[in-house]
This record gives structure tokens, C-alpha cells and sequence, in this order.
């Protein structure tokens, strides 16, 4: 009995901490959707699919193409440092894909809106290396500026997962079909990546429900419409003191995230089994 007890205590403090900064804000945000004046109902709901339904579409639409692209690069860069013939290539890369998981979002923001701006430094080296003319110059900061984001982040930690995985696949049967011929590239698609696809949509799905989060890119970036609902909802609370339409938006983007959540939750209890 004591021993329970003294466990009972020790995660104690944890359970505090996920109950007040998240279980509890959950739960009223969730009653604050169904608030009306003087009542309940889906009113929040309606205004806010009136109001925001084209930035519900474009957060889903930029953050599946910033997943499908961060799957492709965790695999090319997950690849090379299995596959890769070339030591020297393989070290550098191993030493610099890592960098930017130790960068907070907010500082991600900041240094593509100085890099993608229209006279910043991607525009204007490519002008002093005569590979354009300053009336060619455009800016990047708009959904192309919040992919480019979500993807330079994200895919380290994806390629991280999916290269230890790789590591851990046998090599007998990859030197087999070097041995018989087969291309680096297809040994890549065809023996290395079926074996890995489970760590690899772990990766993904957690990069989904991360990009879902992320309020200070789409600020610093693309300061229009159509925007991402983590934008929408710091709109109607500090424009306009509208929770109700912000507590609809944070739980619309609940939704889609818990449904690739219950992916994870499927290939979680698969490998349990």
C-alpha cells in the first residue's frame, strides 16, 4: 500500500499540470462553442463556417501538401544516410539536417520573412548573381512562405524517426539487391520504405497535428487572406472579444487533427498487438 501510494504521488504533479493546462481549457472552450446569448446552440458553429470556411480549407490544403513534401524529404534524406556511397556527404548531411528542430517556430517566422521578402536575401542574391533582374523580384510571403516554414521545420524531426528506423532494417537483404543489380533509388522504394512506413506515418501525423498549432508563421507570413485558423482565432478574440466563434474554430481544428490522431492511435494499437 505504501508503495502505491508514494506513485500515486509521483505522478501526481504531472497529472495536475495535463489537467489544468489542458483538460480543463479543453472542456471550457468546448461549452464556450456552445454558448449563445441567453442559450445553446450551433450558432458559433454556423457564423464561423460563414465566415472562415475558405481558411478552413486552405489549413487543411497547407498543411497535407506540407506534410506530403516533409514525407518525401524525411525519406530522401533518410535514404542517403543509409544508401549514401559518399562518407564525407553522408557526415555533413547527418551534421546539418538536424538544425532546425532546435528552432522555435517563432524565430522560423521571422527569418523567412527577412529571407522570402520581396527585396530580402533568397531575391537579392539571386539578382547579384545575375540570375534575375530587380523588376523580376517577388515575394514569397504568402502560402508558398508558410509551406517552405512548416517544411525547412518539420521535416528534421520526421527524418530523424525515419532514419533510425532505416538504420535498424536488415542489410542483408539491401546488399542483395545491390548484388543483383538494383538501383540505390529502387532498393530506397521498394525494400527500405515498406519496412519503415509505420515510423514514418508516426512522423507525419505528429508534424500534422504540430502545423495544425502553429500561430506565429502564418502571422509573420502571410499577413492575408485566406489565412490558417490559428490566425482566425487570435483575430476574433483580439479584434473583437468573440470567443464563442474562436472556441467553434479551436474545436474545428480539434476535429481534423484528432482525425489523423486516430491513425496514429490505429497503428499505435496495431503494434501493441
Amino acid at each position: 500500500m505504501p508503495r502505491r501510494l508514494l506513485g500515486l504521488l509521483l505522478v501526481m504533479p504531472a497529472l495536475a499540470v495535463i489537467a489544468l493546462l489542458f483538460i480543463l481549457p479543453l472542456v471550457m472552450s468546448a461549452v464556450g462553442a456552445f454558448q449563445l446569448n441567453g442559450g445553446w446552440g450551433l450558432g458559433n458553429f454556423a457564423k464561423a463556417f460563414d465566415l472562415y470556411l475558405n481558411d478552413i480549407l486552405f489549413s487543411v490544403g497547407i498543411v497535407s501538401l506540407s506534410t506530403a513534401l516533409i514525407g518525401f524529404g524525411a525519406i530522401a534524406i533518410g535514404g542517403y544516410l543509409t544508401l549514401g556511397a559518399h562518407p564525407v556527404a553522408v557526415t555533413i548531411l547527418r551534421w546539418l539536417y538536424r538544425w532546425p528542430m532546435f528552432i522555435p517556430f517563432i524565430v522560423v517566422g521571422q527569418i523567412l520573412r527577412t529571407f522570402l521578402a520581396k527585396n530580402g536575401m533568397m531575391n537579392n542574391t539571386a539578382i547579384s548573381l545575375g540570375l534575375m533582374t530587380p523588376i523580376d523580384a517577388m515575394s514569397f510571403l504568402d502560402w508558398r512562405g508558410i509551406v517552405i516554414a512548416f517544411v525547412w521545420k518539420q521535416t528534421p524531426f520526421v527524418a530523424l524517426l525515419v532514419a533510425g528506423a532505416m538504420a535498424s532494417v536488415n542489410r542483408e537483404g539491401i546488399e542483395a539487391a545491390v548484388n543483383l543489380g538494383a538501383s540505390r533509388l529502387r532498393v530506397l522504394v521498394e525494400i527500405i520504405v515498406p519496412q519503415v512506413t509505420a515510423t514514418l506515418a508516426v512522423g507525419l501525423i505528429l508534424s500534422f497535428v504540430t502545423m495544425m498549432s502553429v500561430l506565429s508563421v502564418p502571422l509573420m507570413i502571410n499577413a492575408q487572406s485566406p489565412t490558417m485558423l490559428t490566425a482566425d482565432i487570435a483575430f476574433r478574440v483580439n479584434a473583437y472579444g468573440d470567443y464563442g466563434v474562436a472556441n467553434a474554430l479551436g474545436l474545428i481544428s480539434l476535429v481534423l487533427a484528432s482525425s489523423v490522431a486516430w491513425i496514429y492511435l490505429r497503428i499505435s494499437l496495431k503494434e501493441r498487438a
